[in-house]
C-alpha cells in the first residue's frame, strides 16, 4: 500500500467509500468530503495526498461523474484499486410500517442498483437522491421515510431490512486510489486505465483496437463519454490487462498515443475485483 499521510473520500462516515478508504489507506488520516468535486479539489490543493473514488459497479456500470473528473483533472494518477462488496438494505426509523413507505432516499447509484426491488415493492414511492448512501439517514424524519444504506450502517433508533435488496447478489464496486503525480515506470500492474479520442475518419476506433490485438493486449473494459462542448464527439475510457513496468507494454501504449487524436494515461494498478466478477 502507498505510504500516505492524508486521504479523502465521499462522506460522511459509513459510506462505501469510507470502507474502501480504510482498505486502501489503512495508516492514513482520513477525511470525508461532501461531493466528488470537493474531493478532487482537495487533492489538487494539497489538502490531502490521495482521493478514494468509486469508478465502476458490477451492476450499474461506470460512475460517469468520476470518469469525467479523472479526465478533466491534470497531473493525477491512480496507483491502487480495491473492490467493496455492496450489501444494500432498506433503513427506516424503529417502529415504521414498511407497507406505508412513501419516500425513499439514497445515492443515485444505490437507487439504480435496487431498481427492480423498488419497482416491485414500492411502485408509488417517491425516490430522492442524496450525495451518499450514508447521508440518506439524515432524511428519515418520519415513519413514511426510508433509505438505502449498507448493512454496516444503522444504530439506535433505526431498523435495517432483513434481506439485501440489491437486484443481484454479486454486487461489487471498484474503487481507485488517486494521487497527484505521474506513473512510475517500475510500477507493476495487471490493469492499465487510459482515455483516448480517435481521429475523425472511417475505421479510426477499429485501428486503435487493432493495435491492442497486434500487441497481444486484452481489453477488459471500454466506455464512451460525450465530449463537453463538442456535439457528436466521444471520448473512450479503456481498461486493459498489462504490466506497466514492462518496456513492451509501455511501447504498446506509445503506439496507441501516436495513433490517436488525444491520449491520457489514468492509472496502473492491480485489479480490485474478484476474479469471477472482473
Amino acid at each position: 500500500m502507498p505510504d500516505l499521510r492524508k486521504a479523502g473520500y465521499l462522506g460522511p462516515e459509513g459510506t462505501y467509500s469510507s470502507i474502501a478508504a480504510k482498505k486502501l489507506c489503512p495508516k492514513a488520516e482520513l477525511s470525508a468530503y461532501p461531493s466528488f468535486f470537493t474531493l478532487f479539489a482537495a487533492l489538487k490543493s494539497g489538502a490531502i495526498d490521495a482521493a478514494v473514488i468509486p469508478i465502476e459497479n458490477t451492476l450499474n456500470g461506470a460512475v460517469a461523474q468520476n470518469l469525467d473528473l479523472l479526465q478533466e483533472t491534470p497531473d493525477i494518477f491512480a496507483r491502487s484499486a480495491c473492490a467493496v462488496k455492496i450489501t444494500h438494505r432498506l433503513i427506516t426509523l424503529e417502529g415504521a410500517d414498511l407497507s406505508r413507505i412513501k419516500h425513499i432516499w439514497s445515492h443515485p447509484q444505490a437507487l439504480g442498483q435496487c431498481a427492480k426491488f423498488l419497482a416491485h415493492n414500492y411502485p408509488l414511492a417517491q425516490l430522492h437522491e442524496t450525495a451518499s448512501t450514508a447521508e440518506c439517514i439524515t432524511k428519515l424524519n418520519g415513519f413514511e421515510d426510508a433509505g438505502i444504506v449498507g448493512e454496516h450502517c444503522g444504530g439506535a433508533g433505526y431498523k435495517l431490512s432483513r434481506e439485501i435488496i440489491s437486484d443481484e447478489p454479486n454486487n461489487y464496486t471498484q474503487f481507485l486510489l488517486v494521487e497527484n503525480g505521474a506513473p512510475d515506470c517500475n510500477q507493476s500492474s495487471d490493469r492499465i486505465f487510459f482515455t483516448l479520442t480517435c481521429r475523425h475518419k472511417v475505421g479510426a476506433l477499429v485501428g486503435v483496437l487493432e493495435i491492442l490485438r497486434a500487441c497481444g493486449i486484452n481489453m477488459t473494459e471500454i466506455e464512451s463519454r460525450p465530449i463537453k462542448g463538442k456535439t457528436g464527439e466521444f471520448r473512450f475510457f479503456i481498461e486493459v490487462e498489462g504490466d506497466y513496468s514492462l518496456p513492451e507494454t509501455r511501447a504498446a501504449l506509445k503506439r496507441l498515443e501516436e495513433a490517436c487524436k488525444s491520449f491520457k494515461l489514468i492509472g496502473c494498478y492491480m485489479c480490485g475485483l474478484p476474479k469471477n466478477e472482473a
